[in-house]
């Protein structure tokens, strides 16, 4: 297959060229067939026992581009001095189940908080919400009928029972079709201090059969609550691994961006330079700024795990220089973009026409990285947030 992989590169024709230009910038070009049972439903037990596909050449007529190797081989592959920057975001519980007055069933997910309780919510059916509209949560392990008794004596100033969570929808938003939340709640409380009472950690949609527990699906490094899906590129890690590359003297540093609709909204139009990334939150620490700084000047490398990091990265150097950043960035990365501080990176394999999937084609070409999934398909490699992971190299870049 790495054969196949070489011959498929090598040789274009100047107009083959141009035709893989053009698709770099067309959401066609990200297209690539997956078999359904290679989407992961579980993670990996342990952590680090997930496979680890390494490319490690730039010049993929050589033999050994790829390695097949496992995630806790890490520490022999990667080199002293080397700095491993982590996402240590935590995803809170933002999937909440609940009740029109009417008695409709409503699912919500927060996505992020715009004002103190006021949040912007993605919410199903949400059609049927006018501004104006209640709804009503119950604390888990409590009885919907609840909602029904309550309900039907409603009035503004009627306070819900303590195990009852009410909202008001605000307004509409039109960047993500969302919904503006207000939460009723007393001066002083934070629905952050509630969710773990109303709401559950919310899984991709294409996880439909897992056995996985919410934990399984933070970072054993979460630490900033915030996140409505996880840096998934940092599942693999666990704190013995952590540990083992310490002692090798690869380092760790840490920046945090909230995994909002920026990093999982679809693609959908079909000239790529043209789609709007929603803003994400990140913080990037004077601390980090210096880890990094050292390293190179050291002769060390970066690597990021995950591209919500190569986002929080690159988007506090979009002066030209990496500056202690905290704020939102709306960075959309894709073919064509100039690096400025990611070198080599850790990263799950993404979906189909997915923003994802450009960012990590910017980094070592997109017909090239199609191909590279093509072999992890024939490997029976695992896709997705629970599956195997694929680390590419500072010298695998274009």
């Amino acid at each position: 297959m790495q054969e196949q992989l070489a011959k498929t590169n090598s040789h274009l024709t100047s107009k083959q060229k141009i035709e893989n230009s053009e698709l770099d910038l067309s959401l066609a070009g990200y297209d690539y067939e997956l078999p359904t049972e290679l989407i992961a439903q579980n993670p990996a037990v342990p952590r680090d026992s997930s496979r680890l596909l390494v490319v490690s050449s730039a010049n993929v007529d050589k033999d050994d581009t790829l390695q097949h190797r496992i995630f806790r081989d890490l520490p022999e592959i990667l080199r002293p001095g080397d700095l491993l920057v982590m996402n240590n975001t935590r995803v809170i519980p933002a999937r909440l189940y609940g009740e029109k007055l009417t008695g409709a069933e409503v699912e919500v997910l927060l996505l992020e908080e715009r004002q103190h309780n006021c949040w912007l919510a993605l919410v199903k059916p949400g059609k049927r919400f006018k501004h104006g509209s209640k709804i009503v949560f119950t604390a888990k392990g409590k009885t919907d009928g609840e909602i029904g008794r309550w309900g039907e004596n409603f009035h503004p100033t009627t306070p819900p029972p303590h195990h009852l969570l009410t909202a008001t929808v605000l307004e509409t938003d039109a960047a993500t079709g969302g919904r503006l939340l207000q939460f009723d709640l007393p001066q002083g409380v934070s629905l952050l201090q509630l969710l773990d009472v109303f709401g559950e950690v919310p899984l991709p949609p294409y996880i439909t059969n897992t056995e996985a527990q919410s934990e399984q699906y933070q970072t054993v490094y979460a630490q900033n609550p915030g996140a409505v899906a996880a840096p998934t590129a940092g599942l693999h890690f666990t704190p013995e691994l952590l540990e083992k590359l310490r002692q090798q003297n690869i380092n760790q540093a840490f920046v945090t961006l909230h995994v909002g609709v920026g990093t999982f909204r679809p693609v959908e139009v079909e000239n790529v330079t043209t789609h709007k990334m929603h803003e994400e939150w990140i913080e990037v620490p004077p601390s980090t700024v210096e880890q990094i700084r050292a390293t190179k000047a050291a002769g060390g490398r970066i690597i990021a795990v995950g591209t919500t990091v190569v986002r929080a990265l690159e988007g506090a150097a979009t002066t030209g220089e990496l500056q202690p950043f905290c704020g939102k960035t709306n960075l959309f990365i894709y073919p064509g973009y100039q690096w400025r501080v990611v070198e080599g990176m850790i990263t799950n394999f993404h979906l189909p026409r997915s923003s994802l999937l450009m960012l990590v084609s910017a980094l070592i070409g997109r017909q090239r990285l199609l191909n590279i999934y093509q072999e992890a398909i024939v490997s029976r490699y695992r896709f997705y947030s629970f599956g195997d992971a694929m680390l590419i190299l500072p010298e695998a870049r274009i």
